[in-house]
C-alpha cells in the first residue's frame, strides 16, 4: 500500500503537466498526497475495522475536504443518501491495493475488489480495472511473474498490454477512464527494472500522473518487494498522523 501513496505523491505535481520524460526530481514542496492516498488509506481503514467501504470514504472525504476529488464524488461523499454513480473512472483501480494486502485468496480479492469499487464506480469499467489492479497487486505479492500476471490479465480482464512505454508516451494525453489509463500503468510496471522506475514510467506517459504513479507503485512495490528507504522516507514526512496511524496499523 506504500507503494501507492509514494506513487500519488510522485506524481502529484505533474498533474495536468504532460511531462514526457522520466529525468525529473522525486520529490519537491510541491509533492503532496491527494485523493488516491485518502482513498487508499480509508479502504484500509474499512477493512482494519470490518467497516463498509462507504462509511470511511464519506468520512475521510471530511478530513480531507481539498484533496483533489473529482466532483460526482464529492457529491456522493456530501449526499445524505449516497448511491453509485455510474463512473468508470479510474478512481476505483487507485484505491484498491489494501484489499490485494488484506485477504490471502485471488477469488476473495476479486470479489472484495468489486465490492470496494462498485459503491460508486458501478459500471463495468470501473469494476474491471478496480479487480485488474487487485489481481495484479495480489499476484505480485505471491510471486507471480512479470509474465504471468500480463497473461493472466490479459485472458481474465481483455486490456491490450502490446504497446510499449515508448509508443505510449508519444501521443498519450491526460485521461482518467479505467479502460484509458490502467492498461497504461500496468505497463510502466511491466516495462520498470525497480519500484522507481515503475513511478518514473508512469509519470512520463503525461496523462493522470498521480493515479497512474499510484497504480504502478501499488503493483511494483508488491512486485519487488519493497519502496526503497529514502522514498518511504520522503513518502512519510508528507502525511498527517491519522494517515500515518493506519498506515503502520495495515503493515502491522
Amino acid at each position: 500500500m506504500l507503494g501507492a501513496i509514494a506513487g500519488d505523491i510522485i506524481g502529484s505535481r505533474f498533474e495536468h503537466a504532460g511531462i514526457k520524460s522520466k529525468g525529473f526530481e522525486l520529490f519537491s514542496r510541491q509533492s503532496v498526497f491527494t485523493d488516491d492516498t485518502v482513498h487508499t488509506i480509508a479502504l484500509a481503514d474499512c477493512l482494519l475495522h470490518n467497516i463498509p467501504y462507504q462509511e470511511k470514504l464519506r468520512e475521510y472525504f471530511h478530513y480531507y475536504p481539498n484533496a483533489g476529488y473529482g466532483g460526482r464524488f464529492r457529491h456522493w461523499a456530501r449526499s445524505p443518501q449516497p448511491k453509485p454513480y455510474g463512473s468508470y473512472g479510474n478512481g476505483s483501480a487507485m484505491r484498491v491495493s489494501p484489499v490485494a494486502w488484506f485477504y490471502e485468496d485471488l477469488d476473495t480479492v476479486l470479489k472484495e475488489a468489486r465490492h470496494s469499487a462498485e459503491i460508486t464506480h458501478n459500471h463495468p469499467e470501473g469494476i474491471r480495472g478496480a479487480q485488474t489492479v487487485a489481481a495484479a497487486v495480489f499476484m505480485a505479492r505471491t510471486g507471480s511473474s512479470k509474465a504471468e500476471i500480463k497473461s493472466y490479465v490479459e485472458d481474465h480482464f481483455k486490456y491490450d498490454l502490446s504497446s510499449t512505454i515508448g509508443e505510449i508516451r508519444e501521443d498519450y494525453r491526460f485521461e482518467v477512464s479505467c479502460q484509458a489509463s490502467v492498461p497504461q500503468a500496468f505497463i510502466a510496471f511491466l516495462e520498470s527494472t525497480d519500484f522507481e522506475d515503475a513511478v518514473r514510467n508512469a509519470v512520463s506517459l503525461g496523462g493522470d500522473s498521480d493515479t497512474q504513479a499510484c497504480i504502478a507503485g501499488s503493483i511494483a512495490e508488491a512486485y519487488y518487494g519493497e519502496v526503497p528507504q529514502a522514498i518511504e522516507d520522503e513518502t512519510l514526512v508528507r502525511l498527517d498522523e491519522r494517515l500515518k496511524g493506519v498506515l503502520t496499523k495495515f503493515k502491522i
